[in-house]
Parts: structure tokens; sequence; C-alpha cells
């Protein structure tokens, strides 16, 4: 039956209460109601749902939608009831029903009751499901989250892969597709899988320009950064995304003690606490919910302010959705996301055990995450293009609404270094990952390149003028220029495309940016870059503490980095701590040193901090939770018992490298460690006693200059265990 458009006015003010249609809806219900199958690209915010559920309203019958979340199909069941008396009027048909609850749907459904069914791909599978509903009048299917059918979309379900033959099953019927995110590779797939490849198509615009996108150096401070960054919007809503279960919960924590009012949500809480978690959010009993990606598909919160990424997801399909959570109802939204390289490195290393067609579809759509976070042109242009939409970045809605336009990154030509930097990788044969090409362009030696006699070329150290870091902040970006790519078999080792064998024959210019280069020092557990939070160290006063450092140690007879290390002394002049307890919970403060040492340098700070009348920052504390302080004891109590130190780590779940991270934590704040019976088994009395005299005589702790002082003879591990036992000793 034909329903003309002025009956879709009366019901849409019926129903919903609105008076007028947003965008592509009305005509993409009218196509729907006419019996056409329909297919709706629209951006989170943008009204998807009720392209179905009007229709749904409206005709005979039951209409299907296929859903893959319980959190989405409880939030839309609720928000139908509460536009009818009805309360059979929609349900979900899941395994969450008992038999009696399967029996009131059916009967509600049988009944002319319910409009809409909302069902998960796996209920449609059972035949008793499809025996059932082949006898029941049904008017259309809806296909939701769609890009779940595809293997290129952030959210591949093999499950949705068999809609198409389940739904012949059941009956003919119109089919309508919807998604808030696809690409055109995704959207092909999508209308291939669902067999409508004559589906009326309605494609919104994916701007969204209310939303503000920043990406940011992730530091090992991330979590005081999202601490500071939460202070400004206080009593507002926001979602904090991250990669692991295991971080949803820390950050939760850390922001609880915090006096931030933020529940936790992911897989790995039972049914129950999701559901109550989620319903504290929407009725705002809660302000932050800290998440990984099992939340939020389908959450119609209007007024969430914020979506910050603590991991970066695995693709830009996926953060543009997960943003799309914010600003919905026109308002500000700020899209921050903190981006680290080794966090993709992770991401390729566990993509490094799958089948090599998921390898290459999952590397691509990293490659696309990395081109975005080290892009330095306009943030909202590089997404719309991805997503196959023209923008003009100087004239188009929101322009100016990210960071890359309204500080626009320096930019230096490096054309001669990417001609060498190609050049090095052919002439090894394209047998080396990053780490092997940069140690060849700077001239390291490791076994690996003395093993291939590349230490003899006569290319060895040819790019030794900038160091390692410049480097890989230029293979990054030569991978994004599409001049090197990563062979998936070996996964890593770069390898020349006809692009970069062009550069080498015929160079042209290449804009290298310059201050986007985003990594951490070699110890991130214990350094960290101050600056990238936000402030700017005071030179004056960090060149008064470096002297009192300095004399301090000279007067105990050790090293000054033993009395205070650099990010310690830059944390003092970001935060002025005028106190031991402030000093104690600065960064590398602790109490344990803040009581040894901290008294000079809090009465040094107090009088620059009156003579030049300078005003503190008021958020110098930021709480830990107490879970690090629990394995903190847990540790030195078990050393303190000589217990080998890999059993302590598998105890607490942890690789060697986490637990020498926190062992180094513990002894940096001033808290002295026993494992000298653990060193004793590595290094003999001689090895100790160089390494030792090494440390007492260096500028500075770092392990690499301890490495390249020894030139392979101890590996990173033994100096790292030998410096803990050397600050235990010296320093605590």
């Amino acid at each position: 039956m034909k329903v003309k458009k002025f009956d879709l006015q009366e019901n849409l003010k019926k129903y919903f209460g609105f008076s007028k249609f947003k965008g592509l809806q009305e005509t993409a219900i009218q196509k729907l109601i006419e019996g056409n199958n329909c297919f709706v690209v629209m951006p989170t915010g943008g009204g998807k749902s009720l392209i179905y559920q009007l229709p749904a309203l409206i005709l005979e019958g039951t209409a299907i939608v296929v859903s893959p979340l319980i959190a989405l199909m409880k939030n839309q069941v609720d928000a139908i009831r509460g536009i009818s008396t009805e309360y059979g009027i929609a349900h979900v048909l899941n395994s969450s029903l008992n038999k009696g609850e399967v029996a009131r749907v059916k009967s509600d459904i049988e009944n002319g009751i319910t409009k809409l069914l909302y069902v998960a791909p796996e209920s449609l599978t059972k035949q008793e499901y499809i025996d059932f509903l082949k006898n029941q009048k049904i008017s259309f299917f809806a296909i939701d989250e769609a890009h779940c059918i595809s293997e290129w979309g952030h959210d591949f379900r093999p499950e949705y892969r068999n809609l198409k033959n389940i739904i012949k099953k059941i009956g003919s019927f119109p089919i309508v597709g919807l998604t808030a995110t696809a690409t055109e590779k995704v959207q092909e797939d999508i209308l291939k899988n669902l067999g409508i490849l004559d589906a009326k198509t309605f494609k919104a615009s994916f701007n969204r320009a209310n939303l503000f996108y920043e990406v940011k150096p992730k530091t090992v401070n991330v979590e005081k950064d999202i601490i500071r960054f939460l202070r400004n919007y206080q009593g507002k809503s926001g979602i904090i995304y991250c990669l692991s279960r295991k971080k949803v919960e820390e950050i939760a924590q850390v922001l609880q003690v915090n006096d931030i009012k933020a529940v936790p949500y992911h897989a790995g809480l039972d049914a129950k606490t999701r559901s109550k978690h989620q319903d504290m959010f929407l009725m705002e009993d809660t302000d932050v919910v800290v998440a990984t990606i099992a939340f939020g598909m389908g959450i119609d919160k209007p007024d969430v302010r914020f979506v910050i990424h603590h991991d970066i997801p695995k693709s830009l399909e996926s953060y543009y959705q997960e943003t799309g959570r914010a600003g919905r109802d026109g308002g500000e939204g700020y899209c921050l996301a903190f981006y680290a390289y080794k966090d993709i490195e992770k991401l390729e290393k566990f993509l490094s055990g799958k089948p090599i067609a998921e390898q290459e579809i999952g590397n691509a759509l990293l490659q696309e995450v990395v081109a975005y976070c080290e892009t330095s042109v306009s943030r909202r242009k590089f997404l719309l293009h991805y997503f196959g939409e023209e923008f003009d970045s100087e004239t188009g809605e929101g322009a100016d609404m990210d960071d890359n336009v309204r500080n626009p990154k320096t930019k230096v030509e490096a054309k001669d270094e990417v001609k060498i930097l190609l050049q090095v990788v052919k002439k090894t044969k394209e047998e080396y990952k990053s780490k092997e090409i940069i140690n060849t362009l700077v001239g390291k030696e490791n076994a690996l390149l003395i093993s291939h006699k590349t230490n003899k070329q006569d290319f060895f150290g040819i790019g030794n003028k900038k160091d390692d870091k410049y480097w890989m902040a230029l293979i990054r970006q030569v991978l994004v220029a599409n001049m090197l790519y990563k062979e998936i078999e070996q996964y890593g080792v770069l390898k020349l495309t006809k692009k970069g064998n062009d550069f080498i024959d015929i160079p042209e210019s290449f804009m290298m940016t310059e201050d986007h280069i985003y990594n951490e020092e070699d110890d991130a557990s214990i350094i960290t870059n101050t600056k990238g939070s936000g402030g700017s160290t005071d030179d004056k006063l960090m060149s008064m503490l470096k002297d009192l450092r300095r004399s301090v140690g000279k007067r105990l007879g050790v090293p000054p980095f033993v009395v205070f290390q650099d990010p310690s002394l830059e944390d003092m002049t970001l935060k002025y701590p005028i106190n031991i307890k402030e000093l104690a919970n600065g960064h590398g403060g602790g109490d344990g040193k803040a009581k040894k040492y901290g008294d000079e340098f809090v009465d040094l700070i107090a009088s620059y901090v009156e003579e030049n009348d300078i005003t503190r920052p008021d958020d110098l504390i930021v709480k830990s939770t107490g879970v690090k302080s629990g394995l903190k004891l847990f540790i030195i109590q078990n050393t303190d018992k000589k217990l080998p130190l890999i059993d302590i780590a598998k105890s607490k779940g942890l690789e060697m490298e986490e637990l020498i991270k926190v062992m180094e934590q513990i002894i940096y704040s001033g808290t002295k460690i026993n494992i000298e019976y653990c060193v004793d088994n590595l290094l003999d009395e001689d090895q100790q006693e160089e390494i030792h005299d090494y440390f007492m005589e260096a500028e500075t702790d770092k392990i690499q200059e301890a490495l390249d002082e020894f030139d392979g003879e101890y590996d990173i591990e033994e100096l790292r265990l030998m410096r803990i036992k050397f600050i235990s000793e010296v320093a605590n």
C-alpha cells in the first residue's frame, strides 16, 4: 500500500512528536513503505533508527530488526515502549530471555501487538524461530549496524554473513540495511552480501560540523592529562575508550579516586552490571563511562560532550563511529585521541597470528589510522575523504574545528632524506624491518647487520647526521605516502612500492611534518615528556633546580640523577610544589625520595614562587588508586623473600618487562628494593662492579647510553636490573 507524504508527517507527529523530518529520512521511509529494498548510510546522530521505526508502526505486521548488541536492543525497545500504551509493541528475542518470556513474545506477535522485533543474528539461525516467523505477517527486515557484514568493516561479525539465506528461508520481504560508517568498499560488500544490489541508496554527509578533533602525543602521564581535561568538563557527560578490559578498569578506578563520577563498561562484566552502568550514564547518575568498544552502539544520549580515546582504535571506521557519539544534540563535542606509535605496533603484533587475508585487511586499516594521526592537514578533510566525501577545508562547515587547522604543524623539506631512506631499503635487498633500516642509516651495528655484512657497506651510517627518532618518523610518513609498505608474511619487513622506486629515479619535494614526531623516551616508565601535556617548563627555575641537585649530589657523593631525574625537575617547574606532600605526588617523587631530598627543593621553589609572584596550578595532586601501591607492596615483600622474579611476575599475570617497570617506579620514588640475589645469578662480582662504577660516573642513567657504552657486552635486562640495584643502594 502506497502511503502519501502528508501521512508520514502526520504519523511522525503522532508517534514521535516531531514536526519535521531530518535530512534524507522522509524519502527513505517513503521508498521502504512502497516495498523497495533500501540502503541507508547516515552518521551517528543522523536519525537512522527512525527510518525503520516509523514504517514499522505504520505498516501491517511485525518488522524484524537485526541488531548486534543486547544493549542496543534494550535501549531501542525501551524508547518504543515509551511512545505507546502497549508494552508488547516492541520486543527483543535473544539469549537473555527465559522460556516464559519467549512465549510472551511469540503470543504478542501472533496477536498483531508487536510492531518491532529486535533479534540478534544468532537467534535467527535457530530453526524453531525460523519456523515460527514463516507463519507470521512480516512487514520488512531492517539490518542495523550493517557494516558488521563486511570483512572490511570495523566490527566484522561472521554470523551477519548468512543473513541473506536465513531471510530467504522465512520469506520474501523488503530489506533495509543501515550503517553509520562505511567506506565505498564496505558499502559494496553490504549490498552484495544482503542480496540487495537493486536497493535505493541514501547517503547523508559524514560531516559532523560541531565536533572538534584533536590528537595528542600519548605520554606516560596520560592519566594525568585525562584528569586535567575532565576538570574542565565537570558535571558533563563523556566516554573514554580503551582497547583492553584491564585498562578500562584501571582508568575508571583512577578517575573515581580523583572524585570524578566514572564507571567501567566491558564484556567481562556480568550483564546486570553492564546494564546498571549503562543506565547510570543515561540517567546522569555518573558522568563518565570508561569502556571498550562494547559500549555505545545505539546509545541514544544526545548530550555526550566529549569522547576520549585512551588507545587509538583499529580502524578509522571505529574512530569515526565512536567519536560520533559526542554532540548528537548539535552542541559541543570534543574528540580527543592519545596517540603513540607503539600502540599501533602492539596491534600489528596481535594481527601477525591471524590468517594472511585478515592480516592484509587489518594492516591496511591500521595504516589509515597512522596516516590520520600523523597528518598535518585538516583532520575533518582527511576523515571525510576516507569515506568518499570531498570537503573544502577553507569554507566547509566546521572547517576550523580541529587541532591541525587551529595550530598548523611546521614542515621541512626532506626530499634528500627520503631518497637516502629508499636507497638503503633497496640496497639492503628489502630484507629489513624499520629498526634495522634505522640502525643502517645511523651506523649502529647489531648481530643481524654484522651477519649480513651490512656494516661493511659504503652506505652504512649514511644518515648519521640525523638521529634514530627522525628516521623513524620519516619512515612512518613515507609509509603513509605509499612509497614503502610492510610485507605481510614476515610482517614489518619494509618493501618499496612502484611509487618509491620512481622517487629514487626522479625525487620530488617531500614536506616532512617536523614537530609531529610522536614517541616516548627509552624508559617510558621513568621518563616523561612533561612538555607534551600542555605546559612549558620554567627555564630559569629549571637552571636553579639543576644547580641545587648538583650541589646535593656532590655533598652526598652520588650522581645528580640519583637525587632527582630531569623529568622530575621539569615537573617541579610546571607545578611549583611548595611542600613535601605536593612534591611526593609529582612525577618521580614518592614519599621516600621527597622526605630524603625534598626539603631544600621545596624551600627553593617556595621562595621563587613568592619572589616572582607566580600563580600555581590548582590541579597539583592526582591521586593514585592504591592498586599499584598494593602491587608494589607485593613486589617488595616477595623480593625480600628472595623469590625468583619470573615467579613474582607470573603470580600477578605480568610480563618480565612489566615487572621491571614497576620495580623502577618503586626505586625512583625513593623506596629500597632488594634484588641483589637476582643480580648475583646474572652477573659476577667483577661485572657488577664495572656497571656500578659506570653509573657512579655517568651524567645520566639512560639505559641506551649504558648499552652504547658497553657495546653489547650486557643486554638491556641485565643493565636495567643492575640500575635498580644501584639506585636502591646509593639513593634510597
